[in-house]
């Protein structure tokens, strides 16, 4: 017997399950497979159809009207599974879009900034900057969506080796720009030959035997790809000065780095950041732009959306739940329905009156988000492909603009668009309180000492600063453990018939997995609730 047929399964337990059944959006299918249901759904992974009119308990749901705030990936997700079971969905957009801070800037988009700058990007047709989500992990949800939705992807190279780094005032490396590569084969080569100097001076003997010795130095011999003697000189890892080729062309090895300068460069800092578990050395990105996944999320619930509705009140009604809004022509409506789920960003939350305990209230007004900007440029010539050898992957430096993106798409074409910075933090406060000619003129500035080419090639840029970004007002969540435990769990209860979703509820903030996986809570709980209702209505009868 499963723990949903004998005693009750929390929905920490149904999430776990989910993944189990085999589905990123089976959460119909899975309640039927776990026996939440009382009656099965004959719904397939892909297709889930209404449930049959004589099963009483699903039935009464007809009619049952959710209004979901925000077009964005988590408000869309819930319509686009609520709709599957049969829910009367309604979405209201405060924007033009959809996709919220999921945004492909292309030729004509313009956006005004809330201190009232405003551009229109002139991006050649077919360029383009994904300004807010831009790779996918090969483990998250988002990929079954993308299957399920039949968005084609191709890879996204989040680490080339042949990207640089670049740090200024860090010692005799200064002013340099390091294939990355290289950086990670010295490092590997010198920290490896330390640890396999101690190994063969004994230190290690009252932890390891041996025999265990003897295999570990054999491994750091190999990781650090170092001489018998356990010294590192540099091997053909780290590339050359001259490529071998044809002919009587054997190349020539560079020399290493000495361990000192690497040490004072400060590069190997961030080597670490090319294996953690959220940034994978190859991801995936949409083909066309990360907006494909909106896009197609919305091709599948016509008529549900209305865009240009901005929230002004949301309020609980003692059947439901009533949301007051102002249209584009500034006529203040209202819509009344059975739930509400809220994916509005808690920055933009917290100034629009609601129903909701003074708890709530101060758990929203009290989560931080990620100061981060990003600039587009447009150049006439892939020169980094040309010139430097670089076919997507990401370039780090220790300058303000903090890194630059090569693009994962059209590889050896004639233009292409860089991501000039991606910058958090104070440096993404300093450049979003430039004006838009001098954030373009800092990033060609910066970069330009990087890729001299800049200065012929550039043509066109488009900027974003997340936190001047209307509707946003910030990148993502940003969580500390206090926040996690004083206000995270008082975001993740529903408020009455009102359920909060998006990527600030989950531990993928930042992340479109984290909007959609929130999604499927705030739908699951919802449907439960149904049930009871349900149930309690038979019972009267």
């Amino acid at each position: 017997m499963t723990k949903s047929q004998g005693q009750g399964m929390t929905r920490r337990d149904f999430l776990d399950q989910v993944g189990k059944v085999g589905g990123a959006v089976a959460v119909w299918g899975a309640m039927e497979s776990l026996g939440l249901l009382g009656k099965p759904l004959m719904a397939s992974a892909k297709e889930f159809q209404s449930p049959k009119q004589s099963d009483l308990a699903m039935a009464k749901k007809n009619g049952k009207k959710i209004i979901i705030l925000g077009a964005g990936i988590a408000g869309m997700a819930a319509a686009y599974e609520l709709r599957k079971a049969g829910y009367d969905c309604k979405i209201l957009e405060a924007r033009d879009r959809s996709g919220g801070r999921n945004w492909t800037v292309r030729r004509g988009t313009a956006e005004t900034e809330i201190n009232g700058a405003k551009q229109v990007s002139n991006f050649d047709k077919g360029q383009y900057m994904n300004a807010g989500p831009a790779r996918i992990p090969q483990h998250h949800v988002t990929l079954d969506y993308c299957q399920e939705l039949g968005v084609e992807l191709e890879v996204f190279c989040n680490t080339n080796d042949f990207s640089y780094y670049y740090q200024e005032n860090a010692g005799p490396l200064s002013n340099q720009k390091v294939r990355k590569g290289i950086v990670k084969a010295d490092t590997r080569g010198y920290v490896s030959e330390l640890l396999a100097k101690a190994v063969d001076q004994s230190a290690l003997d009252h932890q390891l035997s041996k025999d265990d010795l003897g295999r570990l130095t054999s491994y750091l011999k190999a990781e650090g790809d170092l001489t018998t003697d356990l010294t590192y000189k540099g091997t053909s890892r780290r590339g050359y000065k001259e490529l071998p080729g044809g002919g009587d062309k054997p190349g020539i090895l560079e020399t290493p780095f000495l361990f000192a300068d690497l040490l004072k460069s400060g590069m190997m800092n961030s080597i670490s950041g090319d294996y953690s578990f959220q940034q994978q050395p190859m991801m995936f990105q949409p083909v066309g732009g990360m907006d494909q996944i909106p896009k197609a999320l919305e091709s599948k619930l016509p008529g549900v959306i209305t865009f240009g509705a901005e929230v002004q009140e949301i309020r609980q009604t003692a059947e439901g739940v009533r949301i007051v809004y102002k249209t584009k022509n500034g006529k203040i409506t209202e819509l009344k329905g059975d739930y509400c789920i809220c994916t509005i960003p808690l920055p933009v939350l917290k100034n629009i009156p609601a129903d909701f305990t003074a708890e709530m209230k101060h758990a929203i007004k009290s989560v931080n988000y990620a100061t981060t900007g990003k600039i587009g440029l447009q150049f006439k010539s892939r020169f980094w492909e040309k010139e430097d050898r670089i076919l997507g992957g990401i370039t780090t430096t220790n300058m303000d603009i903090s890194q630059i993106w090569y693009p994962s798409n059209d590889f050896l074409s004639r233009k292409g668009v860089l991501v000039g910075y991606y910058n958090f933090g104070q440096n993404a406060v300093d450049y979003g309180n430039l004006s838009l000619s001098q954030r373009q003129a800092r990033a060609l500035s910066q970069g330009g000492k990087i890729h001299p080419e800049y200065a012929k090639e550039f043509e066109t840029s488009f900027s974003v600063a997340w936190h001047k970004i209307k509707y946003n007002e910030g990148g993502w969540a940003e969580y500390s453990a206090s926040d996690r435990k004083a206000y995270y769990p008082i975001l993740n209860e529903p408020q009455g018939r009102i359920h909060l979703a998006g990527e600030h509820l989950s531990y993928l903030t930042g992340w479109m997995a984290g909007a959609f996986e929130s999604a499927r809570i705030a739908v699951t709980r919802i449907h439960e609730d149904v049930l009871k209702e349900s149930k309690v209505t038979t019972k009267a009868g």
